[in-house]
């Protein structure tokens, strides 16, 4: 156990903390001060109503007296939880297991502690301290993984830029974040050539590489592995205020200019252990633990990776990163490396699935979140012989909150389709559905209301942005906008985005029911469904389709025939049934996988077509 003032071991050690308390804005935000709405109590039922609240709080609003606060021995160690943490155990159990990139790169545990050392040493020789603000533009890779560590815990926060931005979008992030520092992988130069007279605070920048050196008119510092190489391997991560900021990123909403959300170190601390423990937690199956082989198919720009490598580091697995995606050479890495455990959005599932050709996949779990996933991909998925299963969360949820694993007690109702839900809360986590007044609705699996949840790792709002913010936060819990139902067994089940959800005739649509009604037709590979307006109805649905290569019985006759025998027996209803099908080469996607449905109401929308008024009768 390492105690204040302890030596170095292995580039860690923990002396007395920095005063952070005079920095403002972005730099060295304490989280601190914008406190956790803790307005509910579980003796109170149902959710009392915002009014209800603000009045509670003003009433409650008192400070713990002195003698309820624990006495604290004047030598004890308080352990705040830092990131840094975050690698006693890795070092303590398992400092020989690999860390791999591509077929370019290996360390140990051990190595990659004192890389993290190295790159502390770099930044710090070029000028960044506390509270400055690092960004990386790279594919997934050891790199990024080491500035996930190293730059928070020498007291700067970590932002992550999304690659698949537009160019006005990556500008404004950048600008906007204060960051001072980039690291930029040369595949990202035209970009950064393109937008760097717009970052008027970018002082350094870093070139990250793995083949040729790039040539850019840019004014670099230097190349990452050489700057790398000149510094020691051990390095004096000093304690400081565990809501101090570890990380920054935007959302990629599909109106206005993206959103900064950020991550205290005790969030992402918190968020780890409860991620970590609800992974664990399975009986038998949908479960990461310490003999897996961790890959993801998910971008680290993108909500930590959606905060599996810090699990990844704290159990201490063997990790690999694969850089730039591309389906046929995951393929080879998953054999090769006998990867066993990863998580990806379901259009790269689908891609890598397309691309083993028939390979199957023995003993390789997966998670599948950011959309619904289609029936025929889990199907597909498990004749192949993956363990796949749902997460669910957001940009906002840092990101997990729930996962479809099959529970352990005996006795319980658990639907049949468990691993195309959004699954049960994992530890920490308040989850409920809500109506238009903030009331709890029964968990009956019938009952539709916005998801709204409470948990130790939610970010606090958007920086800059308090109107958007206080929306989040309505009533101390923050809203998803995502409709959903809870059964009995505490299992969530979404409906749709509220944005996204079809009124025609008075009555509501779900598009994702739609949408997971059409891909299971054998002739669809992806079907979204939207809202067209119409005079009679007020709105429509309509439906845009990617067909199946080399099948071509998914017709437009066909589609709709499935969509109204499944009103015949009662499972939706008729006015449910699409006006119109659209089949498309490809269905457009936001920068996250996600389908852009705005650019889909926009281009199929107003599209003429003769009006199904069947449909309604």
């Amino acid at each position: 156990m390492l105690g204040a003032g302890a030596a170095a071991v292995c580039g860690i050690c923990l002396p007395d903390a920095p005063d952070f308390s005079a920095m403002g804005g972005l730099r060295g935000m304490d989280l601190s001060a914008l406190p956790y709405r803790n307005f509910w109590h579980p003796g109170r039922s149902p959710l009392p109503t915002l009014g209800a609240l603000i009045q509670e709080r003003q009433e409650t609003n008192v400070q713990t007296p002195e003698d309820r606060v624990i006495e604290r021995t004047p030598s004890a160690y308080s352990y705040p939880l830092l990131i840094k943490q975050l690698l006693h155990t890795p070092l303590a159990n398992a400092p020989d297991q690999e860390i791999v990139y591509r077929d370019l790169f290996r360390t140990t545990y051990r190595g990659f502690v004192g890389r993290i050392a190295q790159q502390a040493h770099m930044l710090q020789s070029l000028g960044v301290g506390a509270g400055d603000v690092v960004a990386v533009m790279d594919w997934d890779s050891h790199r990024y993984l080491e500035s996930y560590f190293a730059v928070p815990m020498m007291g700067a926060a970590l932002m992550m830029v999304n690659i698949r931005l537009s160019n006005e979008q990556i500008a404004y992030a950048l600008d906007h974040s204060g960051a001072t520092t980039l690291l930029v992988h040369a595949d990202f130069l035209p970009v950064l050539e393109a937008i760097h007279p717009r970052l008027p605070q970018l002082q350094r920048i870093v070139l990250l590489q793995d083949a040729q050196p790039a040539q850019t008119p840019l004014p670099t510092v230097g190349e990452y592995e050489a700057l790398m190489a000149a510094q020691p391997t051990a390095f004096a991560f000093r304690d400081f205020d565990e809501n101090t900021l570890a990380t920054t990123f935007y959302t990629t909403g599909t109106t206005g200019l993206p959103k900064a959300v950020y991550f205290s170190h005790r969030q992402i601390v918190l968020h780890t252990l409860a991620a970590a423990s609800g992974l664990a937690a399975s009986p038998q199956h949908q479960r990461f633990h310490r003999g897996d082989v961790y890959l993801p198919l998910t971008p680290m720009f993108h909500v930590h990776a959606w905060g599996l490598p810090f699990v990844a580091t704290l159990m201490g697995v063997k990790q690999v990163y694969p850089g730039r995606f591309r389906p046929e050479h995951i393929v080879d890495l998953v054999a090769r490396e006998g990867v066993t455990f990863s998580h990806g959005v379901p259009t790269v599932l689908q891609m890598v699935l397309a691309a083993a050709k028939g390979r199957r996949f023995e003993g390789w779990k997966i998670v599948s979140g950011g959309s619904v996933m289609p029936p025929h991909l889990c199907q597909e998925a498990l004749a192949q012989g993956i363990d796949i299963f749902t997460g669910y969360g957001m940009s906002e949820t840092c990101p997990l909150l729930t996962l479809a694993q099959r529970p352990a007690q005996s006795g319980l109702d658990v639907p049949d389709d468990f691993r195309l839900t959004a699954g049960w809360s994992v530890p920490l986590v308040d989850l409920r559905v809500v109506d238009e007044s903030l009331h709890a609705l029964p968990r009956d699996g019938k009952a539709v209301g916005e998801v709204v949840v409470r948990a130790p790792w939610l970010t606090q709002g958007y920086r800059g942005n308090a109107e958007a913010s206080e929306a989040l936060w309505q009533g101390g819990y923050l809203h998803t906008q995502d409709m959903g139902r809870i059964d009995a067994t505490g299992c969530l089940r979404l409906v749709d985005r509220i944005k996204d959800v079809i009124k025609t005739g008075g009555e509501w649509v779900s598009s994702l029911d739609l949408e997971q009604l059409l891909a299971a037709h054998p002739g669809v590979a992806e079907a979204a469904v939207v809202a067209a307006p119409c005079e009679r109805w007020g709105e429509r649905p309509i439906a845009v389709v990617v067909r199946r290569p080399g099948n071509a019985s998914a017709t437009e006759q066909a589609l709709r025939t499935l969509v109204l025998e499944q009103a015949e027996r009662g499972l939706i209803p008729r006015y449910a049934v699409p006006d119109r099908i659209h089949f498309v080469e490809a269905i457009d996607k936001t920068s996250v996988g996600k389908f852009d449905k705005k650019v889909l109401r926009q281009k199929f929308a107003q599209a003429s077509a003769p009006e199904h008024q069947t449909a309604l009768a």
